[in-house]
């Protein structure tokens, strides 16, 4: 599997790819969120008439993506911190 992966052209990241991707993550997410937002905001104004349904796919999108940001970040901290414990 580790050849096949290799071929494909994975390979362990130094610090500076690390940093690289990192960095174009976070203003991915950024992105992600003001898109959303906007949408949202859209969504909410754009309501002519009272029988209009209003969309929440924005809204659910926006907060389950936080959500799961979050919970995975507060699992992330506190895995690292354990193995820094334990060191």
């Amino acid at each position: 599997m580790k050849d096949f992966l290799k071929k494909l052209g994975f390979h362990k990241m130094d610090e500076m790819e690390m940093t690289i991707q990192l960095k174009s993550l976070r203003w991915a997410w950024l992105y992600t969120i003001l898109f959303l937002f906007v949408w949202f905001c859209y969504e909410c104004f754009r309501l002519k008439t009272p029988e209009t349904p209003m969309n929440f796919l924005p809204l659910i999108l926006l907060t389950s993506q936080n959500i799961i940001h979050y919970i995975a970040k507060a699992i992330y901290d506190k895995k690292m911190s354990d193995d820094a414990d334990e060191e």
